[in-house]
C-alpha cells in the first residue's frame, strides 16, 4: 500500500487557507464568480449537444454571437431573463433555479 502524502489538502481547505472561510467578503466573492463559471459551462455543453455554434445560438435567442461567446466565457454576467430566453428560444430547454437553505 502507498503512503498517503501528508502534502495534499482538500478543496475546501484550501478555498479556506487562501480565500477565508465561507462568509467572508473574499470567500464570497470565490464562491459568486464560481457560479458564474459555472453558468458558462453549462450554456456551452448545452449549445454543443444542441450541435449549434454560438451564432446559430444567438441567432435563435435574438442576441449576438459575442454576447453567447462573453458569458461561455465568463466575461460577462447574464441576466435569469436573458438566460431563460437562450435556453427556451436557443436551445428548446427549460431554465430550472433553486435555491438552498
Amino acid at each position: 500500500m502507498k503512503a498517503l502524502n501528508k502534502n495534499l489538502t482538500t478543496l475546501e481547505e484550501f478555498k479556506e487557507k487562501n480565500y477565508g472561510k465561507r462568509g467572508t467578503k473574499k470567500r464570497d466573492e470565490l464562491e459568486a464568480g464560481y457560479e458564474n463559471f459555472k453558468i458558462g459551462i453549462l450554456l456551452h455543453d448545452a449549445r454543443l449537444e444542441k450541435g449549434l455554434t454560438q451564432e446559430e445560438l444567438a441567432f435563435k435567442a435574438g442576441t449576438t454571437k459575442s454576447y453567447i461567446s462573453k458569458i461561455e466565457n465568463n466575461i460577462k454576467e447574464v441576466r435569469i431573463s436573458t438566460l431563460q430566453k437562450i435556453v427556451e428560444l436557443g436551445l428548446g430547454g427549460h431554465l430550472q433555479l433553486s435555491i438552498k437553505l
